[in-house]
């Protein structure tokens, strides 16, 4: 696959140097024309390419792997991410043929580049895949320690299991919502204003977003059969920014002792272009040491963090300019993704295709690396400082909060899009 990563590519699309969709990202996204039916599509420059209507002009007819039927004619990528790795290469390879500048095929056949090529600005994106189970990570190191320390003391910062096993709690995959989805502020239990008095309920004083990156599986596995290290990128189909909204007041009532419910489960936000590991592979980099050392199951080979840029930008209600509040990077990741998938697995729990795996927040040791309120805020004791006299504590109504991420390459960069949403009043 490394010749579709290759720094040279170019595309006979006009591509400008900062696009996020590049020759070498070539993302996978579900898309709806006006008044049409949904498809797969795959975003190069300012263009969706129609993955649908080239299986109709049998572009890929000669390519097995891919199969007969029309994996590409379907609302969501599910079908396309069973047939697994070898399609993924297949197909991946075929599209890039098709947009480079030496190929004529598609730039020359009018009529079927005018079937099968839309803008960006003209479609509508919708959630790339019907996830069936949702887990959220607890994978950085600088995140637990940053709250821990907040609410336990630096001796008690991380819990004894912290180092040993990537913590994890499971999601509502009914509350996942592609960019651009309005988010409502949910109501709920509150803390007692006093020891031992009574909890209120309404809506969350305590809102906060969450600086995250996922991944889909593809190729899932059988009841009883986990997923190795060794296999779980042979598993891994895509990777999309995640924003898991959090309810910090009604969390922290809640969690105790099984862990985050209704303080996560209303909302999360997810970017709606699937970045397939491919196009990521010359941004793996070593992680962080881990000390002390994994057991067994959760050893790999090679670097598996990534040189991923991470940002999250606040727009306050009302100012219409949005203002970065955090810049991090998931090469900080203490867990990685192999081992987050392979942990999932090991009791033997089945993964299908779709199923979404978050990272967690994404946070640096310094303030403006943390990535979410809680951190920023130190749980609100410390608000933000934005311009005009503007200060959050935690997330207001009419506020916007949006997710950038993106690997920089020679002369290119190999980007996410966005993930943003704005926050309703609590119904």
């Amino acid at each position: 696959m490394e010749e579709t990563n290759d720094p040279k590519l170019r595309s006979w699309i006009e591509v400008s140097p900062d696009s996020d969709f590049p020759m070498q990202n070539l993302p996978y996204g579900v898309f709806r024309r006006p008044g049409g039916l949904p498809a797969v599509g795959v975003a190069v420059g300012d263009w969706v390419v129609d993955l649908a209507r080239l299986h109709e002009a049998r572009i890929f007819a000669d390519l097995p792997q891919v199969g007969n039927e029309n994996c590409f004619a379907r609302a969501q990528l599910n079908d396309f991410m069973a047939l697994g790795k070898r399609a993924w290469e297949a197909a991946r390879t075929r599209v890039s043929e098709l947009l480079r500048s030496n190929n004529s095929t598609l730039r020359n056949n009018e009529a079927l580049r005018r079937k099968a090529m839309v803008r960006r600005a003209d479609v509508e994106m919708m959630l790339p895949a019907a996830c069936g189970d949702y887990i959220d990570f607890y994978s950085s190191r600088h995140h637990a320690s940053n709250v821990g320390i907040m609410f336990r003391g630096p001796a008690s910062a991380l819990q004894p299991n912290w180092v040993h096993l990537p913590v994890a709690y499971h999601g509502c995959t009914s509350s996942l919502g592609v960019s651009g989805r309005d988010v409502r502020r949910p109501n709920g239990q509150l803390p007692p204003a006093a020891a031992g008095g009574l909890p209120g309920f309404g809506p969350t004083c305590e809102l906060d977003f969450e600086l995250e990156v996922g991944f889909f599986v593809g190729t899932g596995n059988d009841d009883g059969r986990p997923i190795s290290t060794a296999e779980a990128a042979d598993a891994i189909f895509g990777f999309v920014l995640v924003n898991d909204w959090s309810a910090r007041d009604i969390q922290r009532w809640e969690y105790q002792p099984l862990g985050p419910f209704l303080g996560k489960s209303f909302a999360t936000s997810i970017s709606p272009w699937v970045v397939p590991l491919a196009a990521l592979e010359p941004f793996r980099v070593p992680g962080p040491v881990q000390d002390p050392p994994v057991l067994p199951y959760l050893r790999y080979r090679g670097d598996w963090a990534f040189d991923l840029n991470l940002e999250a930008w606040l727009t306050p209600q009302g100012t219409g300019d949005a203002v970065r509040i955090c810049r991090s990077n998931l090469r900080l990741l203490y867990w990685n993704a192999l081992q987050q998938l392979a942990h999932a697995t090991v009791n033997g729990a089945r993964r299908r295709p779709g199923d979404l795996l978050a990272s967690g927040t994404v946070s640096g040791p310094t303030r403006d690396s943390m990535g979410c309120m809680l951190e920023i805020t130190r749980n609100g004791a410390d608000p933000l400082e934005l311009p005009g006299g503007i200060r959050r504590a935690f997330l207001q109504d009419g506020d916007s909060i949006t997710l950038r991420g993106w690997c920089q390459g020679p002369g290119y960069r190999v980007g996410f899009g966005e993930c943003t949403a704005r926050v309703l009043p609590a119904a």
